[in-house]
């Protein structure tokens, strides 16, 4: 695979497009302004969502078209927004060509997992996932960096990790799509529940609780949704966690900081460029819970959160008033 297609210019986009150039690669990027693909094609990096990292002059365009023809393409549109730039990608997506997806999110009016609406705007392409401890700024400057690369078929997973590897950007292969799927999506909720923790300075001890029971959150909810349960265990379930629940450099767990520190949602997100992808998800994920019969009570307390249906300090000493019970997933 040597055209690689990059659908999607905010920081995690540039990041990989960076990865697939750097791995040698022919590189094109779609980028939804004019003015971003313009400052990327001329060298001038991505000023709008990776400011503060150089990078290196790559092909871009806000033309879905230009994407034809490529041998693999990696989708990094926000989830919310997939749908619909997925449908008006579709015509220029020859038969079979690897779609990996790598954004981080659940579709909130459906409930759907980002291979679904794949396979439901682009039938014929092939779904693989793309997920992990990535922080953008970290891949981009060529910092250690290892993610799991999802595919129900070795050979093509082999084929995407040679594609996009390097010894700085290590993919691990799995065939289980759903499970690094709802690990990526669920550790964004965790994240802005972790930062509420923060916001609330509410200590350490109580911050390493919350990821060891959202981790059993997690892995509940994915293994429901037909996930292999040691999947969870690895870079796209424990090791995405960790990252983003520990520091602000996340989006997800920076908004929850702001939340614990007395701000607005609505004011929090109306300074912000790019997607926090764990205020759609949050909803989508509380649905998806009580579907399958299980208990989320920290991604349902964000859920309540978030839509105002209960205070920081409500949703708080709900979940410490839960009853005492036995430890286990």
């Amino acid at each position: 695979m040597q055209t690689i297609g990059v659908l999607g210019a905010g920081a995690w986009g540039s990041a990989l497009a960076y990865t697939a150039h750097a791995a040698g690669r022919d590189t094109r990027i779609w980028a939804l302004e004019p003015e971003v693909a313009a400052a990327l094609s001329a060298g001038k990096g991505n000023p709008a969502y990776l400011p503060t990292v150089d990078l290196p002059a790559m092909p871009a365009s806000s033309q879905l078209e230009s994407l034809a023809g490529c041998e693999a393409l990696l989708a990094v549109v926000p989830a919310q927004h997939a749908r619909r730039v997925f449908a008006a990608l579709a015509p220029h997506v020859a038969d079979g060509v690897p779609v990996l997806l790598c954004s981080k999110g659940i579709e909130r009016d459906t409930h759907s997992l980002m291979t679904d609406v794949l396979r439901e705007t682009i039938p014929h392409a092939t779904p693989a996932v793309l997920s992990g401890p990535s922080f953008a700024a970290d891949v981009a400057r060529g910092l250690p960096t290892a993610v799991t690369l999802a595919c129900e078929d070795k050979a093509l997973g082999e084929a995407l990790m040679t594609a996009i590897g390097r010894p700085a950007f290590r993919p691990y292969w799995s065939s289980d799509l759903i499970g690094a799927e709802v690990g990526g999506a669920v550790k964004n909720v965790l994240a802005i529940a972790c930062g509420v923790v923060e916001g609330l300075e509410l200590g350490r001890s109580a911050h390493a609780a919350l990821i060891a029971r959202g981790f059993a959150e997690m892995s509940r909810l994915a293994v429901a949704m037909g996930a292999q349960p040691g999947t969870l265990s690895g870079l796209c379930g424990l090791g995405d966690l960790v990252l983003t629940c520990s520091s602000v450099q996340s989006r997800n767990m920076s908004f929850g900081k702001a939340l614990g520190e007395g701000r607005s949602a609505r004011d929090v997100l109306a300074e912000r460029n790019s997607v926090t992808e764990g205020v759609a998800t949050a909803p989508a994920i509380a649905t998806l819970a009580e579907t399958h019969g299980i208990e989320m009570p920290i991604c349902e307390a964000v859920d309540d959160i978030l839509s105002e249906r209960a205070s920081l300090d409500t949703a708080m000493n709900n979940l410490l008033s839960r009853p005492f019970t036995q430890e286990g997933l």
